[in-house]
């Protein structure tokens, strides 16, 4: 731990240096506070879902008010610049019930997020020496697979964000440190991003999920005992061509409220991806791969914490696999309209326990999800799009393994 604080003591040292040098070359152009420097952006997203479910005969429709998101941000200068991110979830704040049928046992659940579901998702400083050399400092989003990069819902064609992803992995996944991100070569076809963050919580990984409730966040602190690495590179082979990899490694044991796991839990993940527009034509991929380490002594732990933490506290995986394909076409010029009309299909496998210790911990086939959809994107400007799909999903278990669902949403961003 010493040499991660070292580091950043030193990578510290370096970019203040770096930004007052800056600072005194642009003193004689700096301009006082002005509205125009301010910045306000966002997006939202608001569902329904019509379940047809073996697994669940009893399941109700819904409706969702998934989001409303504001980025709002301030510009000093060509270097500088804050940015943040507010997020409204389901229509409200405060302490939700949740009825989980299968990792509670048919019980209620109560969910305290954060203090309530207004949450400030990013909070960080920009900044910008060069086009190669850029900076963050504070709470970010980790850049990581297509999820991340594709998160707002003009950008992506189902109704909800991946489900492969948010299965298994925080979506999105913003945490506190440094980044450091820009591009490498002349071209700018190159480009990276390397993040310094606190760890995950293991406390809150499960069978369902893997890692993916490991996000700190419900109390007012956020320990960061256990630091993490995020990587990524992505390489545009041309225009709107774009292939990359971006992985995880970092320790969740030290992060827990209490000191009850002296064993390591290195969370260790990589994940390659591939995004294609060509015309009419929308091509995506994806395929992840994740390690936990010790996931048989982190289980033990978990099975012993209190009531009060509200967690999960079933066994957790070892690896956990998940991949996709989507490809879309644009209908507009064959059909001769204006408006911009995409029909997709999907095919994606994700399993949240792939992989257990033997003899330890039982591989639930339950958490073997196979899923098959196909819906429609309707555009009547690029900001705003209205969506429709059909979901045919596929459990790994042996019988009442369907699960059929009709969704339908609007989206729109600004």
């Amino acid at each position: 731990m010493k040499r991660t604080y070292y580091l950043l003591i030193l990578i510290f040292v370096l970019v203040i240096s770096s930004a007052a040098q800056a600072q005194e070359e642009e003193a004689e152009h700096d301009s006082p506070i002005s509205l125009e420097h301010f910045r306000l952006n966002g997006y939202g997203s608001l569902n329904y879902f019509n379940f047809d479910w073996q697994t669940d005969p009893s399941r109700r429709d819904v409706v969702d008010l998934e989001r409303f998101v504001l980025y709002p941000g301030y510009v000093y200068n060509d270097k500088f610049q804050i940015r943040g991110e507010i997020e409204f979830e389901h229509g409200g704040t405060g302490i939700t019930k949740e009825f989980d049928r299968f990792e509670e046992f048919g019980e209620f659940e109560t969910e305290v997020e954060a203090g309530g579901e207004v949450l400030l998702e990013q909070l960080h400083i920009v900044y910008s020496p060069s086009s190669r050399l850029n900076f963050r400092f504070g709470k970010f989003k980790l850049p990581f697979g297509i999820v991340s990069v594709e998160d707002e819902p003009t950008e992506y064609f189902t109704t909800t964000r991946s489900p492969s992803m948010s299965a298994l992995i925080p979506t999105n996944w913003y945490e506190i440190g440094l980044q450091v991100f820009g591009h490498l070569g002349n071209d700018e076809r190159f480009s990276y991003a390397v993040s310094l963050v606190n760890g995950l919580d293991a406390t809150e990984f499960s069978s369902a999920n893997w890692v993916m409730r490991g996000q700190q966040g419900k109390f007012e602190t956020i320990n960061a005992e256990n630091m993490a690495l995020a990587l990524r590179l992505d390489y545009e082979l041309r225009e709107e061509w774009t292939v990359g990899l971006s992985g995880y490694f970092g320790n969740s044991s030290d992060n827990r409220p209490k000191p009850d796991l002296e064993a390591d839990a290195y969370v260790s993940i990589i994940d390659g991806h591939l995004m294609i527009e060509e015309g009419p034509i929308t091509f995506r991929a994806m395929g992840l791969y994740g390690h936990l380490q010790n996931s048989d002594l982190v289980s033990q732990a978990n099975r012993n914490l209190s009531n009060n933490l509200n967690v999960k506290r079933t066994p957790v995986g070892s690896d956990a696999l998940a991949y996709y394909g989507e490809l879309a076409y644009d209908l507009s010029k064959p059909i001769g309209i204006q408006d911009r009309l995409d029909v997709f299909g999907r095919y994606e496998f994700y399993d949240s326990m792939y992989k257990t210790v033997a003899g330890v911990i039982s591989n639930n086939p339950r958490w073997e999800r196979t899923a098959y959809t196909a819906g429609v994107n309707y555009k009547p400007i690029e900001e705003i799009v209205f969506k429709a799909q059909y979901t045919h999903r596929v459990l790994g278990i042996s019988e009442d393994n369907i699960e059929n669902t009709f969704s339908a949403g609007v989206g729109f961003e600004f």
